[in-house]
């Protein structure tokens, strides 16, 4: 999934991340990374997001935007338990978005981490998820012509959070 922040001025930045879970009720997805990341930060300081997934052999996106809330520890903590032992260690031995010196300053940090008894077993505090909280959804279908089929979903704004609009766009 391309994942679009925004800083707390407004700045954007997008980047591809690993959608790990979709959720249908209420509609939700989620991802992992550094809370100490741009994006981690950027969504501290602007809990909001969009997501786009791109089938470019079906023709097809879907577009998603929310708000974004921390998962659980406890999510947290089974998500990082079910990481390839690699992953966990790059995931305690990365400071993400951080200048890197060399790449021989990444592969000391990780041995570091690996010779360190049980340190691979333990989530780093500063890694975790992200659920972003939908309230609109785009599909697209790629059309002959550019008569593209769009329809968009809108969550009504009230105390019943199954309540949706939904609209045909123009291509």
């Amino acid at each position: 999934m391309v994942l679009a922040t925004a800083s707390a001025a407004g700045a954007p930045s997008a980047r591809v991340v690993l959608c790990k879970q979709i959720e249908p009720a209420p509609p939700a997805v989620v991802f992992y990374t550094n809370y100490e990341s741009r994006k981690g930060r950027e969504l501290e300081a602007n809990p909001r997001a969009a997501g786009v997934f791109y089938w470019p052999a079906l023709k097809r996106q879907a577009r998603v935007e929310g708000a974004v809330v921390r998962t659980t520890e406890a999510e947290s903590d089974e998500y990082f338990r079910s990481r390839p032992l690699l992953s966990r260690l790059g995931a305690i031995a990365s400071r993400q978005s951080q200048p890197l010196p060399s790449r021989t300053a990444l592969a000391v940090r990780v041995a570091r981490a690996a010779l360190t008894p049980g340190a691979a077993a333990r989530r780093p505090p500063s890694w975790g998820g992200f659920r972003m909280l939908l309230d609109r959804i785009e599909l697209w279908a790629a059309g002959a012509g550019r008569l593209h089929d769009r329809v968009l979903w809108i969550r009504v704004p009230s105390s019943d959070p199954t309540r949706w609009t939904s609209t045909r766009l123009f291509p």
